[in-house]
């Protein structure tokens, strides 16, 4: 059975999250000096896979991670869909204050289905981060593309995983750090029958057994 192997990766920090700021596809940040710094230690210290093709985010933290990260890839090829989920009236707030606002606490609890005004509905939020990963699956092998990397969001990566990942866990459950990832896997058969894909691997290599 041939497997198709993919790298998710986290993107690096922005002065936002040094900040405490929620940041989703509405802000757009380039990684600050500490988020430059912290990839180009997880390199020295770590192995990263060096796949040729790297899909990324529209999002400025995600392709300077993606530069940063992958510099001898050929083929970077940006999706819309890869992008964070949109928050709306909560962007570019901080953290500390959202934390007492009624409406953000509705849409902390996905019992209440409430959507921010301007931002964008959990359902086509989750709809589109599954699509993305098959999606993704489905052009490297109608591409004999047998490796490559994505550099997104956490919130993404969660959301991928918790629908698509085995073995099945909670989203909060597949939580990244920044510049970190897992490596998945998914067969022909895997694909069209199950719509589903194996997690292998914490990515960078080592790290797991780092912070042990």
């Amino acid at each position: 059975m041939k497997n198709y192997r993919l790298t998710l990766i986290r993107h690096g920090i922005t002065q936002g999250n040094l900040d405490g700021i929620y940041m989703g596809s509405g802000t757009d940040q380039p990684l600050c000096e500490e988020g430059r710094r912290g990839l180009r230690e997880l390199q020295a210290r770590f192995a990263y896979p060096q796949p040729a093709t790297v899909f990324a985010s529209p999002l400025a933290r995600a392709l300077e991670t993606a530069d940063i990260l992958f510099p001898a890839a050929r083929d970077k090829i940006i999706l819309q869909d890869l992008r964070e989920n949109g928050f709306g009236v909560f962007e570019g707030r901080r953290i500390k204050e959202l934390v007492q606002d009624e409406d953000f606490k509705k849409w902390m609890d996905p019992t209440q289905h409430f959507t921010p005004e301007g931002g964008e509905p959990l359902a086509d939020f989750h709809k589109r981060c599954g699509g993305v990963l098959m999606g993704m699956f489905e052009y490297m092998m109608k591409s004999g593309i047998e490796e490559a990397a994505c550099v997104t969001h956490g919130g993404v990566i969660m959301s991928m995983l918790a629908q698509r990942g085995m073995p099945k866990r909670r989203p909060e459950l597949w939580m990244a750090d920044p510049g970190c990832g897992y490596l998945v896997q998914c067969s022909p058969e895997m694909w069209m029958r199950d719509h589903i894909v194996e997690v292998c691997q914490i990515v960078p290599f080592g790290y797991l057994d780092d912070q042990a």
